[in-house]
């Protein structure tokens, strides 16, 4: 499959505000389709400060400037400076994308609460932030939600459960190989999977020998060969939508020399039949060049 489905997470006040306009303008010039996931919630970046502790968190901040890409106004959010609620004060730009021709869908209500708790929380913690979001987006939007793609791949039991109830046509909550149907302790969880199957430039860039300047043709190198289930690969609004940019948009030009179609999430699960797609269970796992633990395919 010669498709390249392109989702984009969207984690922050300056990334909704800065980044996201950058992005859709340059799609538009690409001809390329794109999802854009939304926090809907209140920006507590500054609350990340905790995850200082945990294993290989500050060999990847080494490696990419934090300060560079998120400001220091950003970095104080939930700290030293309220959180300014993104779906509040950006409803219009996020309109803005979906006007445009754009798949949009959840990545969540307060990113860091989510990604630094959802794992070890219960059913009540878990449906409440879910239901958090959806009755956000409904808000700005004035229809339920059909995609989620969960805040640094956490997830847990639940937040696959509610994937289900619901009512989601597909999530992409997991790092993965391929498209499946997920399961958790063999209970099957009616919501499809779509993994990210491709590296992220923050998980490549500092290691191996890759820079800035030719992390692009490393990625290239990737998909030179095609896979038999195409690739979903995951930017940020902060990252490649600001200083990556010049990145991003040479991966949209080798992707279309190399004959990719760059699509949306929804347009990439079209081109699968929900009933041939395979079980997998979803675990805790590693990913190389990203710290601690995430939601994998097993």
């Amino acid at each position: 499959m010669k498709k390249i489905a392109l989702k984009i997470d969207v984690d922050t006040y300056r990334g909704t505000r800065e980044g996201v306009p950058r992005l859709v303008e340059a799609l538009q010039r690409y001809r390329a389709q794109a999802t854009f996931y939304f926090s809907l919630g209140p920006d507590h970046t500054g609350r990340a400060i905790k995850r200082v502790f945990r294993p290989g968190f500050l060999n990847k901040v080494s490696r990419t400037s934090v300060v560079e890409h998120y400001g220091i106004k950003t970095l104080l959010y939930g700290t030293l400076l309220p959180g300014p609620d993104i779906g509040r004060n950006c409803a219009d730009i996020m309109r803005s994308v979906r006007d445009a021709g754009f798949e949009v869908g959840i990545h969540c209500y307060d990113h860091i609460r989510w990604q630094d708790h959802v794992a070890e929380k219960n059913a009540k913690w878990t449906k409440r932030e879910m239901q958090r979001a959806v009755d956000r987006f409904t808000e700005i939007f004035g229809e339920a939600p059909k995609g989620h793609a969960a805040a640094g791949w956490q997830t847990n039991r639940h937040g696959l459960r509610q994937t289900q109830h619901l009512g989601f046509d597909y999530s992409s909550d997991t790092r993965g190989s391929r498209p499946f149907i997920p399961t958790w302790d063999a209970e099957i969880i009616a919501c499809p999977q779509l993994p990210t199957t491709l590296p992220t430039l923050d998980e490549l860039i500092g290691r191996d020998d890759i820079t800035t300047r030719n992390v692009a043709q490393h990625l290239l190198n990737i998909t030179r060969t095609p896979s038999e289930t195409g690739h979903v690969y995951t930017l940020h609004a902060e990252l490649e939508g600001q200083k990556w940019m010049p990145i991003f948009e040479q991966l949209l030009q080798g992707w279309s020399d190399q004959g990719y179609e760059l699509v949306s999430m929804r347009q990439y699960l079209q081109g699968f039949k929900l009933a041939d797609l395979p079980c997998f269970e979803v675990k805790p796992g590693t990913v190389e060049g990203r710290s601690g633990t995430l939601a994998v395919q097993a």
